[in-house]
């Protein structure tokens, strides 16, 4: 951080020109604080420091600031990360800190990308957001701005941080205040902050949507969308994520329909797509992540009933790990087996293959079903040190091939698993005859063809 008594600039309300105002951004002049150093925070601040050279981190957790400062990135499956992250450290360009009073002192552009979750009634939690808001109405001046890139409920910039900013001393007009919804995918958020998607913004005033439009474009190569109000920025996300939701249901709808029609959907589905009209996706075990599981919420929650179809599609993919367990329940009974003392490999805990993130991952209610059927889980991922709670055994993957395993699930396509040695799960009867295991492909990854093994693919069947 620059020292606290070097001279600051304000966009807000200047009178300077916008040349003038994006040299200031530039030189530093204008001080920049991320409020929450997660997966995606990160990233955005490191970008912030490429474009300013003045940009400091704040985070609750001491070990995670103690670690940054020194240079170490907690995210190394980000690439590119590390580098810049070591790159900003040694050049003072960015640093890290639990005093996040301190740093909203010296800032002048307040950027809040902490994290909004589900409560048990899944309706959006704000608690992380409003803590952050009241962190930053401790040092708000006159002509800073506030970006709030955290995915939000619409109403949210309007409804609850412009009054949490403004109660005491300050009021609408004196800062600006904008929705700059984050448009990144965990594995490359560099990439995604830089330019891979236009970039949105909306302000709750006219030049709170002028500031935020200066500032982003001196982040990102690609163009930028200013919307007419915050509350239309905050809900472009939301439909990113409930489109996405929906055309994943109507996939998981039809790739349940195999059996009925006899047909390999996969197939059909890929036919269908040759049509410039139709864009159906692929169907699988289960939807996960911190995103499509939890937008549809952020919508339902200011809606009294209505949105039949954003309710159904949700309904449907929350019930796709009970098709698997109930496929492999029926594979296991046609072999003359039970789930009720079966050993399962279950492959795959992440939601998404290659990112170590476990949020709502099918894996895990997939885990619990079985679980309750009486069945032991063994847990295999080759990018987990550690297992989320969940009834299983962490199994190495080096060391799956030693266990007798009755029956596999793959839910994650990690491309480890493609080494797997499954002649190590088959058996010989008396007669010489190869016996195998009923194997469950929630991602249509496996190949098992020159095995003994009883594959059924979700969206394609036995094979």
């Amino acid at each position: 951080m620059n020292p606290l008594a070097a001279e600051t600039t304000a966009l807000y309300g200047s009178d300077a020109s916008a040349a003038d105002q994006r040299r200031a951004l530039g030189r530093g002049d204008v001080p920049v604080a991320v409020y929450g150093m997660g997966k995606i925070g990160l990233p955005l601040a490191l970008v912030y420091a490429d474009a300013t050279g003045d940009v400091t981190g704040v985070d609750i957790d001491p070990e995670r600031v103690a670690a940054l400062n020194e240079g170490h990135n907690p995210f190394d499956h980000e690439p590119g990360l590390s580098a810049v992250l070591s790159e900003h450290v040694a050049d003072g360009g960015f640093t890290a800190t639990t005093d996040g009073t301190t740093a909203a002192t010296h800032a002048r552009i307040h950027v809040i990308v902490v994290p909004t979750v589900l409560d048990e009634a899944n309706n959006p939690d704000l608690g992380m957001l409003r803590a952050a808001v009241g962190t930053v109405r401790t040092g708000l001046d006159p002509g800073d701005v506030v970006f709030v890139e955290s995915t939000v409920p619409p109403g949210t910039c309007a409804d609850i941080v412009a009054p949490a900013l403004t109660a005491g001393d300050r009021s609408l007009g004196e800062f600006g205040l904008a929705h700059c919804p984050e448009r990144t995918a965990s594995g490359h958020a560099l990439r995604d902050i830089r330019g891979s998607y236009p970039k949105i913004v909306g302000g709750i005033d006219a030049e709170s949507g002028r500031v935020a439009e200066l500032v982003y474009r001196e982040l990102t190569t690609n163009d930028i969308i200013r919307t007419s109000d915050a509350r239309t920025a905050e809900c472009v996300k939301l439909f990113e994520g409930v489109y996405r939701d929906v055309n994943i249901a109507l996939a998981n709808e039809l790739g349940q329909l195999t059996e009925a029609f006899d047909i390999d959907v996969i197939e059909a589905i890929e036919a269908a797509n040759t049509q410039p009209y139709c864009d159906i996706l692929t169907p699988g075990a289960g939807v996960g992540g911190h995103c499509i599981p939890y937008y549809p919420h952020f919508l339902l929650a200011g809606i009294d009933g209505g949105a039949p179809l954003i309710r159904t599609a949700r309904r449907v993919n929350e019930e796709m790990p009970g098709f698997v367990v109930e496929t492999l329940t029926e594979a296991l009974a046609d072999g003359g087996g039970t789930v009720d003392g079966a050993v399962v490999a279950l492959l795959g805990v992440t939601y998404r293959a290659g990112v170590p993130e476990t949020r709502e991952s099918p894996a895990i209610d997939i885990a619990h079903r079985l679980a309750h059927l009486g069945a032991t889980v063994l847990a295999v991922d080759p990018v987990l040190e550690e297992l989320p709670e969940m009834p299983a055994e962490h199994v190495s993957l080096a060391a799956l091939e030693s266990r007798e395993i009755d029956a596999a699930v793959l839910v994650t396509a990690h491309e480890e698993f493609q080494s797997i040695d499954w002649s190590a799960f088959e058996t010989t009867d008396g007669d010489g005859a190869r016996r195998g295991i009923p194997v469950v492909d929630g991602r249509q990854a496996l190949d098992l063809a020159a095995t003994a093994h009883r594959q059924y693919t979700i969206g394609r069947g036995d094979d």
